[in-house]
């Protein structure tokens, strides 16, 4: 058995490093890794946090595409706990903009500054990679950029165009910040038409202050109306838990979204990505994230995943084939299937 103690970055067995970034940063500290020699598990952490990594060639064959083609991914950028099982299936989430943000958020990973100038070329960059990983479903994201004059929207709008040009057959995803309330830099992106609209209200609004610096709840909750109301993309949002929120907070979060017109719903643990970042309060239980998937289904939102390791992106494209099954005019890959018989909401190792 390894002592994390003495492991401030665990190095896989293929020779790459397990998600480090910087030397104040121990992200073995926070999952229950599976290697070779044993099992790292946290004292801390709770049984049912444990995830079997998948070390595959074609994970390194998407690191390589990403860096030859100087892209971001916000796998990467947030420490997603998922990385090396979606990457080797292959896919990915490309975080256009940069990979410095404007904001500071608690929970946040992605490093704070002063963004570099717009790449006009990040767009085609973006579409020729998701062609290179033959890609049907394509989930673009972005860093925050309150510096910017339409805080980002352009680059979106031109991504989207890219990608329609490279991968007509192909669904786009996006899950764009908040554009600090500004509704024309919104309605711009919603007329680009993505199948999936994504924004995340992230957390309870009690806990916004330290958790979403700079976010306004209600800013969120228009974007997704507005979303809504234009009938153009299917709208999605999701939660984090595990910041101290009370489950009557969330169901209230929830019961918002879904009078927003939000039509899949996203509920997983925070993780805490360094020293640096808000603590975890709580370890939510399996049993919980069950609860959440029921309640959130009595409220009619079409699709609910709820369990510890879930993300916004994590199996989206199987989220978007069930939602076209209730959205025959979306446009993306011709076959549908549904999730499979052995995936449920709330397994402990998704």
């Amino acid at each position: 058995m390894l002592d994390p103690s003495a492991v401030p970055f665990l190095d896989s067995p293929q020779g790459g490093t397990y998600h480090s970034k910087g030397s104040g940063y121990r992200s073995v500290e926070w999952i229950i890794v599976e290697i070779e020699e044993g099992i790292v598990l946290p004292p801390r952490f709770p049984p049912w946090m444990r995830k079997r990594l998948n070390f595959s060639e074609e994970t390194h064959r998407v690191k390589a595409l990403m860096r030859q083609k100087r892209l971001h991914t916000v796998c990467e950028e947030a420490r997603c706990p998922n990385l090396y099982e979606c990457w080797s299936k292959p896919t990915a989430t490309f975080m256009i903009l940069g990979d410095i943000c404007t904001r500071k958020c608690g929970f946040c990973a992605v490093d704070t500054g002063r963004p570099l100038a717009v790449d006009p070329h990040e767009p085609e960059h973006v579409a020729d990679a998701a062609e290179q990983m033959g890609l049907r479903h394509v989930v673009v994201t972005s860093v925050d950029r309150d510096d910017l004059p339409d805080k980002g929207a352009k680059q979106f709008v031109q991504t989207i165009a890219a990608l329609r040009r490279r991968l007509p057959g192909s669904s786009v995803e996006i899950l764009t910040p908040d554009f600090r309330g500004n509704e024309a830099a919104i309605e711009r992106v919603i007329e680009a038409e993505p199948e999936i609209y994504n924004h995340n209200i992230e957390t309870v609004p009690r806990l916004y202050r330290d958790v979403r610096v700079g976010a306004n709840y209600q800013w969120s909750l228009q974007l997704i109306r507005m979303v809504a109301d234009a009938g153009l993309s299917v709208t999605k949002s999701g939660i984090m838990v595990g910041l101290g929120e009370t489950p009557d907070e969330v169901e209230d979060v929830m019961a918002d979204l879904r009078d927003s017109g939000c039509r899949i719903l996203t509920v997983g643990q925070y993780l805490q990505p360094s020293i640096d970042h808000l603590p975890i309060e709580e370890f939510v239980h399996p049993d919980r994230f069950a609860e959440y998937e029921r309640i959130g289904r009595d409220m009619g939102f079409d699709y609910v995943f709820s369990g510890p390791f879930v993300r916004s992106s994590f199996n989206a494209e199987e989220v978007y084939e069930t939602i076209r099954e209730k959205t025959p005019a979306a446009v993306g890959p011709q076959e549908t299937t549904a999730p499979s018989a052995d995936r449920t909401y709330i397994p402990i190792s998704v």
